[in-house]
């Protein structure tokens, strides 16, 4: 169990980067390169306001440090990640709790979702719930971590948040999943 770290800011975040990109042909998504920078790296200037920032996956080169946490066990899912992040994250009030293959995310996105949290978070809606793009309050996230958050369904956990929806921009919740969806992310942001 990793100790918590010394907490810089009161909005601090945890990025999942630890799937297993079996559709991507086993590569490490968030390394992906998109416009001249990995996914990861977008993520990171998304979220720059936060400290301090923990990253659940394999450990890689960043344009920032970063804390590195690994889920337990290892493949246990966006839940283990999230328990994983959190225990490195200090006593910040507020986490931004983000997919580490995202390509549209950025500081206003974050931003916008910082000003809309209510009694437990706020997340990006596409007209579907994006779990994995919010703002939550830490202590509720804390509240509902099951004890054994391997498998768990992260839909299940936030769910039972009270949150705010907050509409996404078009572009905000695009991911890289598969070949296709990372060359039209190419095609999509040449210069961002």
């Amino acid at each position: 169990m990793a100790a918590s770290v010394l907490c810089v800011t009161d909005f601090a975040a945890v990025l999942l980067a630890g799937g297993r990109g079996s559709r991507m042909g086993g590569m490490h998504k968030p390394a992906l390169v998109v416009a001249g920078r990995t996914l990861l790296d977008r993520c990171l200037t998304a979220v720059a306001d936060a400290s301090p920032v923990v990253v659940v996956g394999p450990a890689t080169t960043t344009d920032r440090t970063v804390f590195w946490a690994r889920e337990d066990p290892p493949g246990g899912g966006p839940v283990a990640g999230l328990a994983a992040g959190l225990e490195l994250i200090g006593e910040a009030t507020s986490v931004a709790v983000l997919a580490a293959d995202l390509v549209g995310v950025t500081a206003d996105t974050v931003a916008r979702l910082r000003n809309a949290v209510t009694a437990d978070g706020a997340l990006l809606d596409d007209g579907h719930a994006q779990w994995l793009i919010g703002v939550w309050r830490t202590d509720s996230l804390r509240r509902v971590l099951p004890k054994d958050p391997a498998g768990a369904s992260l839909r299940s956990v936030l769910g039972a948040l009270d949150y705010a929806s907050v509409t996404a921009e078009p572009g905000e919740t695009v991911d890289v999943d598969t070949p296709a969806d990372l060359a039209k992310a190419a095609s999509q942001h040449p210069h961002r």
